[in-house]
């Protein structure tokens, strides 16, 4: 259970919940950086942040759903990926 009585979520839902929750840290992390290395930190910093991040992962989670499975075979190139992926 995830809390309460909500069950897990089978694993074939992994491929959309590790995007989920990358993209959303990534976003986070990067816009925050770069506002506070552009603007500075100020009185509503905090706010106005959160209101780009969501922005920013709004498009962010779509295009790592996108991208991922070019991602995937791009690393192949550079990554013996047999162990995680097993061959079709």
């Amino acid at each position: 259970m995830i809390f309460g009585n909500v069950p897990k979520l089978s694993v074939k839902w992994a491929a959309v919940v590790i995007p989920f929750f990358l993209s959303c840290l990534m976003s986070g992390i990067i816009s925050f950086i770069n506002m506070l290395r552009n603007v500075g930190w100020y009185d509503g910093f905090l706010a106005f942040w959160f209101e780009n991040w969501m922005l920013s992962w709004v498009v962010a989670f779509p295009v790592v759903l996108v991208l991922l499975p070019w991602v995937r075979c791009l690393a192949s190139i550079f990554v013996d990926m047999r162990q995680i992926m097993p061959p079709k």
